[in-house]
């Protein structure tokens, strides 16, 4: 086949892949293009519409029911082992570090934008790393999350009274996202609304969803909402589940630690790097906006050039596998 036949089928497919997500995936969009372009990782529709296509019939909806992910059982059953641990540390205040700039905790690249709505969390696990933090002070609950091969990452997470997360859809659809109430409300006033029905937490009681679908959460009750949150492989068949052991090494990029005996992630150490030049860089809208806007937007399009990289990197090796079978 012709390269330039090929880069034209590729270019066709990237475009519908955007144009899927954004205009007919699901039943909610963002408000305005601008909200699109400030929430949406449109370089990650490419492969994000390929997970889709290979994923089986039980995950192919918003909410996906617990019932046929047996295996799930297992952490639910041992819910208040796991709550004892949780809330041990949320006494102990291992939630606030995340405001605490001198904390390792602190950059989080991932969830970044939800600290400053009251959003907090202790990570378990992430994409083939248990942290160490969680081995010591979480240790019941760490055993628990070894016995299931399909936990992909894992945290506690807490939502304060009075907080919130804002509309947004996660930009990569390696797995589907695990709730389980520990320490709730047990209010219909503590909810998220996932593809526009909501939901509210239980104790005790558990729900998964595609996270890629539009979604947000609030709690104006008057009580802290604490859960365990748990990233869940994606049900694929041979092909998705090949394109998706290629996709999570960049989530593995991204491990975040609670404490400084962790492993850290080198888009963790990157951004640990670059935030504070981003602190002082956001001074020069007043004084230098033209400035300003050139540092943005050099930084935005040298992170997209590398994600592309990979993207691409990735289509190319899906691009020769029939070519390895046939030779």
């Amino acid at each position: 086949m012709p390269v330039t036949l090929v880069l034209f089928l590729i270019f066709v497919y990237v475009i519908g892949s955007i144009t899927y997500i954004c205009w007919f995936r699901g039943v909610t969009r963002y408000a305005s293009v601008t909200e699109y372009l400030r929430k949406s990782w449109f370089i990650f529709a490419p492969l994000n519409c390929l997970l889709y296509i290979f994923t089986q019939s039980r995950a192919r909806k918003s909410i996906i029911d617990t019932n046929d992910f047996k295996e799930l059982a297992e952490i639910r059953e041992h819910w208040q082992t796991i709550r004892e641990e949780a809330v041990s540390l949320y006494q102990q205040q291992y939630f606030e570090s995340v405001n605490n700039p001198n904390s390792p905790a602190y950059y989080d690249l991932g969830f970044r934008t939800f600290f400053k709505y009251g959003w907090s969390k202790f990570y378990l696990k992430w994409y083939g790393y248990t942290h160490d933090s969680a081995k010591k002070l979480c240790p019941n609950t760490v055993k628990i999350l070894e016995k299931i091969p399909s936990v992909n990452g894992a945290m506690f997470s807490i939502l304060p009274i009075g907080s919130k997360l804002t509309r947004h859809a996660d930009p990569m659809a390696c797995s589907l996202r695990y709730h389980l109430g520990l320490a709730t409300p047990n209010s219909n006033n503590c909810f998220i609304n996932i593809d526009g029905t909501s939901y509210s937490w239980r104790d005790g009681e558990a729900f998964l969803f595609d996270e890629t679908y539009l979604h947000f959460a609030k709690n104006d009750s008057d009580q802290y909402r604490l859960i365990l949150m748990c990233d869940i492989e994606r049900p694929m068949n041979f092909i998705g589940r090949f394109v998706n052991l290629l996709y999570k090494q960049l989530v593995k990029l991204t491990i975040v630690p609670n404490t400084t005996e962790d492993k850290r992630g080198f888009a963790n150490i990157l951004f640990s790097r670059l935030a504070p030049i981003f602190s002082k860089t956001r001074q020069l809208r007043d004084s230098n906006k033209n400035l300003y806007l050139l540092i943005k937007y050099t930084i935005n399009l040298t992170l997209a050039v590398l994600v592309v990289s990979l993207i691409a990197g990735i289509l190319q090796a899906l691009y020769r596998i029939p070519s390895l079978f046939l030779s």
